[in-house]
Parts: C-alpha cells; sequence; structure tokens
C-alpha cells in the first residue's frame, strides 16, 4: 500500500489505468509570486506531482530552454530559501506532491540538516539532486529519511547493468528513466530500442517507472506510457508557460490519460 502523498498519487493515477504525468516548472521564472499560482494550475489540470526546479548557475543537466529559465529566475534574485518559503506559504491547501530539483551546490550552502528540515515545513515530498553520485548519498540520505522525503535517482541509458540495479534498488519514490543521452531538451524522436529499455526497468523496479528528458508532444507523452507508468516533461512546459499557453499544457497532461 502507498506509504506518502507520492506513493499515494502514483497508485491512485496506475490503479484506474492511467498514466502519471509530472510537469517541471522553473521556480521564479517569472516572478516567485506566480509558483504557487502555476502549481495550483497544474494540479487543476491533473498532473500527477510537480517537479520545481532551483535555478542554480551551472546546471550540468540542462538544456538550453530550463538554463535560460534558470537565469531569468536568477535575475528575479531567486534562491533556494526563497523557493521553499513560497512552497511553505500554500502548503496548507496543496494537494499535489511537490518533488524538488536541486543541484547539490545549493543544498550544501544551506547546510543539509536545516535543508531536509525546511523541505519538511514547505511540504516537500520528494527530491531530485542530478550531479549527486550514489557514492556520494550519505551526505544527505539520513536526513531525508528522519522527515520522510524520498530520494528519486535518475537511471541513465549508459548506465552498466550493475549500476542501473543498484539505482533501481536505491531509488524512492519512482524512478527518474532519462531517455536520451545528453541535456534535457525537445527531440524529435527516440532512440529505437527505448520501448525495450522501458519494459527492462520497469519489470525490476518495485517502484514506478517514470521517463523523462525530451518528452514535448502528446504523441510522445503516449508513446513513451506504453512502456512504463508515465512521463516528466520539462522544457516545453517551460517554454509554455512562459508563453502562457494554456491550452497545449492541458493537452500534454490529457495525453496521459488511458
Amino acid at each position: 500500500m502507498p506509504k506518502g502523498k507520492l506513493d499515494h498519487a502514483f497508485h491512485q493515477v496506475l490503479q484506474k489505468g492511467d498514466k502519471a504525468f509530472v510537469p517541471y516548472i522553473m521556480a521564479g521564472d517569472g516572478g516567485l509570486d506566480q509558483l504557487n499560482e502555476q502549481i495550483s494550475f497544474l494540479e487543476a489540470c491533473g498532473a500527477t506531482a510537480v517537479e520545481v526546479g532551483i535555478p542554480f548557475s551551472d546546471p550540468v543537466a540542462d538544456g538550453p530552454t530550463i538554463q535560460k529559465a534558470g537565469i531569468r529566475a536568477l535575475k528575479n534574485h531567486v534562491t533556494l530559501e526563497k523557493v521553499l518559503d513560497t512552497l511553505r506559504e500554500a502548503k496548507p491547501k496543496r494537494n499535489i506532491p511537490i518533488v524538488v530539483m536541486s543541484y547539490i551546490n545549493p543544498i550544501y550552502a544551506m547546510g543539509v540538516k536545516r535543508f531536509a528540515a525546511y523541505c519538511e515545513q514547505a511540504g516537500i515530498d520528494g527530491l531530485i539532486i542530478p550531479d549527486l553520485p550514489l557514492e556520494e548519498e550519505d551526505i544527505i540520505t539520513k536526513q531525508l529519511a528522519i522527515f520522510q522525503i524520498a530520494l528519486i535517482r535518475l537511471a541513465a541509458l549508459t548506465s552498466t547493468d550493475h549500476r542501473m540495479q543498484e539505482i533501481i534498488n536505491r531509488t524512492e519514490g519512482f524512478l527518474y528513466a532519462v531517455t536520451v543521452t545528453g541535456t534535457t531538451g525537445e527531440r524529435a524522436q527516440f532512440k529505437e530500442n527505448l520501448a525495450a529499455h522501458l519494459k527492462m526497468l520497469q519489470e525490476k523496479s518495485a517502484v514506478p517507472v517514470l521517463a523523462g528528458f525530451g518528452v514535448s508532444t502528446p504523441e510522445q507523452v503516449k508513446e513513451l506510457a506504453v512502456n512504463c507508468d508515465g512521463v516528466i516533461v520539462g522544457s516545453r512546459i517551460v517554454d509554455l508557460l512562459h508563453d502562457k499557453n494554456y491550452d497545449a499544457i492541458q493537452e500534454l497532461i490529457a495525453a496521459a490519460r488511458q
């Protein structure tokens, strides 16, 4: 049975026969005053959870779209602490799970213990740290466990079989299946063997498997979701929010419903 808010959200969606949809947004792109409103909109559209990105000066996993959004947010003087403060304000009336995506530097600068406690106060359910290798996780795992915050691991296409199995065994909340080699950003097509790769991950994983990186159209959402438990869409959502194209966002999320 589901243990936390994130587990419960996935359980509800998958039990209905639908697929999970997790949109990524850059916190503070357009101003932090818009963050909670954006989350409420995505929740109303039927998103399963929302991944909230923390702007950072050296985002090694991010493609051009998210890099530009991060720069816009940094120009608005957005910080990790300000993002968590903003999320905390809306915690009492928010039902959708929140996953924070941050590089390790802002967390380390804030202090791991303080960060974990702050996340609990802000109602954070999961955390993604793309530049934290398995070998260094001890600096944060114990603190996250105290507050039952899931540490979500990324499984790269280039991982060895042994490494992949270790990632699968350790991940919490869901497994983030990276669908491309390279950074985030829209792709016209994916590798031919991707379907088999996603099926393999799903067979081995005890938690839902979500495909992310490069997903940008309703057709791609449907195509990838056939072979896993759902998708994560980042760059396209960031662009559409920036352009205020809310109808296209609704179409993307609706594509995950079977």
